[in-house]
């Protein structure tokens, strides 16, 4: 029997300090927002595309996002993809598309200011020769 697979792996900038918040049994979650980049070629120039996703961290996870992360700070985040929908308060159906976390790692010296730091973890745009079309 074949089995599915749902893995994220994305390495970004926070772009806001982690929430963290209390289920009604006490269970920690925190969430946050990640901010990856990658080259798109307009035209003649290459520029940066941001793409913005939500990340939530459940448990022990969550209370190391909100003791060691912050606006600003590179790092790794490994978990699975979850699309869930909920009714507003006006009866409309909204949905969501989160990460699920399940690994978080800091790619910064502590003590490193996000905004400020430089990495080399971006590869540079590919050439028009690497193109395969």
């Amino acid at each position: 029997m074949a089995r599915g697979l749902n893995k994220v792996m994305l390495i970004g900038r926070l772009g806001s300090d982690p929430e963290i918040r209390y289920t009604a049994d006490g269970t920690p979650v925190a969430n946050f927002s990640l901010a990856t980049d990658s080259p798109v070629k307009r035209g003649d120039s290459w520029e940066s595309e941001t793409e913005w996703h939500r990340i939530v961290a459940w448990r022990r996870l969550a209370e190391i996002c909100n003791e060691y992360l912050s606006k600003g700070k590179l790092v790794y985040v490994e978990g699975k993809l979850r699309t869930r929908s909920w009714e507003d308060r006006d009866g409309n159906k909204r949905w969501t598309t989160e990460i699920i976390a399940r690994d978080i790692q800091i790619l910064e010296p502590k003590g490193a200011t996000g905004a400020s730091q430089s990495t080399d973890l971006e590869p540079p745009p590919p050439s028009e020769d690497d193109v395969p079309f």
